[in-house]
C-alpha cells in the first residue's frame, strides 16, 4: 500500500491530474470541441436572427421608397433616420430580436452600418432584377430609356422594359439606373449593350425602343418648309 500511495501521490500529483483529465475526456459534454460547437451554433442563430430583422427593415423601406439615412445618427439623436429607428422599433416589439441586437450584439457585428444597409439594398435589387429577367424569359420585349441628371449633377440613364407576361398582360418593369459620362448616342448605346450583357438579354428579342427627351437617339429631325 505504501508503494501505491507513493505512486498516486498528493492531490496535485501527476497521477491525479492524469486521472481527472481522463474523466473529463470521457465526458464529451464538457469537452472543448463540444463547448465551441455549442457556442458556434448559438452565434450562428443570433446572427441569422439579426440579419433577418435588418433585411425585413430594408425590404419595408425599399417597398415604400423611403430614405435609409438620417441627418444625425448618433446615439443622442432623437431621430436617427428611418433604418435605425425602424430597426429599434422592430426589436422593441419582438423579444427574440431584442436579445440579439444593439447592446446584446457584438460591437463589430451590429448589421446597422451604412455599408451593411447598402449591401442589403443591393441584394434586394439583385433578387428583384433576377425575378424580372426570369419573367421575361425568351419572350420579346421593348425598351424605354430616359436620361437626366441626379442631385450631384451626374448624368444617369433610367431603363424600363415592357413585355407581355405568361398570362398575356402587358407589364412594365424598371430595370436599372446606369450612370453615364455623357448623353451622346454612342455612350447611351454602349451603356445599354453592357446592361443587356450583364442580365443576359438578347438584342434579337428587342422589338421596340423609346427615348423620352433624348433627341440625339432619335436622329436628326428634318423640318419641311411650310
Amino acid at each position: 500500500m505504501e508503494r501505491f500511495n507513493e505512486h498516486i501521490g498528493a492531490v496535485n500529483s501527476c497521477h491525479n491530474d492524469a486521472r481527472i483529465q481522463f474523466k473529463s475526456f470521457q465526458d464529451q459534454r464538457h469537452s472543448v470541441s463540444n463547448v465551441l460547437r455549442s457556442c458556434g451554433r448559438e452565434i450562428d442563430i443570433a446572427y441569422r436572427t439579426r440579419l433577418t430583422a435588418a433585411l425585413d427593415v430594408t425590404r419595408f423601406l425599399l417597398k415604400q421608397g423611403l430614405a435609409f439615412r438620417g441627418n444625425d445618427e448618433s446615439t443622442s439623436s432623437s431621430n436617427r433616420g428611418n433604418f435605425l429607428e425602424l430597426f429599434e422599433w422592430y426589436s422593441q416589439r419582438n423579444t427574440e430580436i431584442f436579445e440579439v441586437v444593439n447592446q446584446n450584439a457584438p460591437a463589430n457585428n451590429q448589421l446597422t452600418s451604412p455599408m451593411i444597409q447598402k449591401d442589403l439594398a443591393h441584394a434586394c435589387a439583385s433578387k428583384i432584377t433576377s425575378v424580372i429577367i426570369n419573367d421575361i424569359g425568351d419572350n420579346y420585349f421593348s425598351l424605354i430609356v430616359d436620361e437626366s441628371r441626379d442631385s450631384s449633377v451626374k448624368e444617369q440613364m433610367g431603363v424600363v422594359l415592357r413585355y407581355v407576361n405568361k398570362e398575356g398582360r402587358v407589364i412594365e418593369r424598371f430595370l436599372a439606373i446606369v450612370h453615364v459620362s455623357d448623353t451622346t448616342s454612342l455612350c447611351l448605346k454602349d451603356a445599354i449593350d453592357s446592361l443587356f450583357v450583364q442580365h443576359g438579354l438578347s438584342l434579337s428579342k428587342l422589338r421596340g425602343q423609346g427615348y423620352d427627351g433624348a433627341s440625339n437617339m432619335r436622329g436628326i429631325k428634318i423640318l419641311s418648309k411650310p
